[in-house]
């Protein structure tokens, strides 16, 4: 592995391991997340199969009490924004506000931080079935953040996606999962 591909498996596992979490689910798929890490060097790679880990955030306007999701074009659901890690990316926390700023099209988002530091505020582990035969079913180890936008942001629609959209907390789309809503919940309580 290159040494930018080494330290962000580093950085990775420093975010995992140096994360205190409450919830016992929660704590469990970090665990399994770090041992990831620590059996398969590429593991934050898309080419590590059946899994990888992957960085999300959710993007939100505590000012205005709303939320963005985006239409995912392969999935048909309202989603967070995020992806894969990419060589460029020094940080887990890096690759994470990366694809929120290119999904939003919004400038100037910036991760929440607790306590003086940027950490990730939920773990979801979720199976992946790509069409093709170059693309084979895979599991993406999530982990996300929370992206503070600045008050009145205006999104702008990227090619990743079928549309993007504001919510209101208590008004989001039909077309979402609990996953989503119990991360969008979160950052709601997080964020005030």
């Amino acid at each position: 592995m290159t040494a930018p591909a080494t330290a962000l498996h580093a950085d990775a596992v420093r975010a995992l391991d140096g994360w205190t979490v409450a919830d016992p689910d929660q704590d469990r798929l970090r665990r399994n997340y770090l041992d990831h890490l620590a059996d398969r060097p590429d593991g934050m790679w898309r080419a590590c199969l059946p899994a990888h880990i992957t960085a999300s955030a959710v993007v939100v306007d505590p000012a205005g009490g709303r939320v963005l999701l985006t239409l995912h074009p392969k999935v048909g659901m309202w989603l967070q924004m995020g992806g894969h890690c990419e060589p460029g990316d020094a940080t887990l926390a890096a690759a994470a506000l990366r694809e929120a700023t290119e999904e939003s099209g919004i400038p100037g988002l910036e991760l929440l931080a607790l306590d003086g530091a940027v950490r990730p505020v939920k773990l979801d582990r979720h199976r992946v079935h790509c069409a093709g035969k170059d693309q084979p079913a895979n599991t993406h180890l999530d982990v996300q953040y929370v992206a503070l936008a600045p008050a009145h942001a205006e999104e702008m629609i990227s090619e990743e996606s079928l549309d993007l959209r504001w919510f209101e907390y208590d008004h989001l789309p039909e077309l979402t999962d609990t996953s989503v809503r119990d991360l969008v919940a979160l950052a709601r309580k997080l964020v005030g």
